[in-house]
């Protein structure tokens, strides 16, 4: 049997691994409850040791450069509507 994974484009695997993601946070924000934005944090925390732990730093340093692109490239096209 193949792994349905090799079929996806790094886009759409990233967009499944996104929806995991989300589904496990908001989980673990509820659970936390008054601690659920400290939870948050934390997770990122987590997942920055883990992802370097299974790549490295300069992997995961060039990953969260895009993500924080991103993210002002969204507030910036925010900020124009």
């Amino acid at each position: 049997m193949t792994d349905p994974s090799t079929d996806l484009s790094a886009d759409a695997m990233f967009d499944k691994a996104l929806d995991i993601a989300e589904k496990h946070l908001k989980r673990a924000i509820e659970e936390g409850g008054v601690l659920g934005p400290y939870v948050a944090v934390a997770m990122i925390e987590a997942a920055v040791n883990t992802a370097v732990d299974e790549t490295s730093h300069e992997d995961v340093v060039d990953m969260l450069r895009d993500l924080a692109n991103q993210i002002e490239e969204d507030a910036e096209n925010e900020e124009d509507d």
